[in-house]
């Protein structure tokens, strides 16, 4: 019976714990944003509550322009309730494949890393909540499919409890 219950809790454990960024370090093509967010793009994307269910649908404009290390990606966000939103995120690239980047909506500084196909960073971020001002935790996953495709997954984290999803897919023009 207590090697039952060992064995349960080691599959509990394991089904919780986070993918790591390392996972990704020999899958290709290489994840490089400088690369891939340079020029016109364009999102669609989705935002789930948490228990999955389809709360807002969206579409976004982007621009990105770099240059060397430094580089601005402008966004123009278009939700299906016609509210409108805007975004400039300043990025640099670190080297090593570390990245930083900060924007109007972001506290403080979002430092991230990218591995292979994949970049993960994790972030504040103050979004709308029933008019009010609230900030939230973002665990964010991209991976790039190919050269013109990128699927980007976000976890929106309040008091350490997932509270909703955000997916969408990013192309470039």
């Amino acid at each position: 019976m207590k090697q039952l219950l060992i064995v349960a809790l080691t599959i509990l454990i394991s089904a919780c714990s986070s993918p790591d960024i390392n996972d990704y370090t020999s899958t290709s093509p290489d994840l490089k944003l400088e690369q891939f967010f340079n020029g016109k793009l364009t999102a669609h994307g989705v935002v789930l509550d948490r228990s999955g269910a389809l709360t807002r649908r969206f579409s976004v404009d982007l621009l990105g322009t770099w240059q060397e290390d430094k580089g601005k990606l402008e966004e123009w966000f278009v939700y299906d309730d016609g509210e409108k939103q805007t975004r400039t995120w300043y990025l640099e690239n670190l080297g090593d494949g570390n990245y930083k980047g900060t924007a109007n909506d972001v506290v403080g500084t979002a430092m991230g890393t990218a591995k292979g196909s994949a970049l993960y960073w994790r972030y504040q971020l103050v979004i709308s909540y029933q008019g009010e001002p609230l900030e939230v935790t973002l665990d964010d996953w991209m991976f790039l499919i190919n050269e013109k495709r990128l699927i980007n997954r976000t976890e929106i984290i309040k008091f350490g409890i997932k509270v909703g999803e955000v997916i969408l897919t990013i192309e470039k023009e």
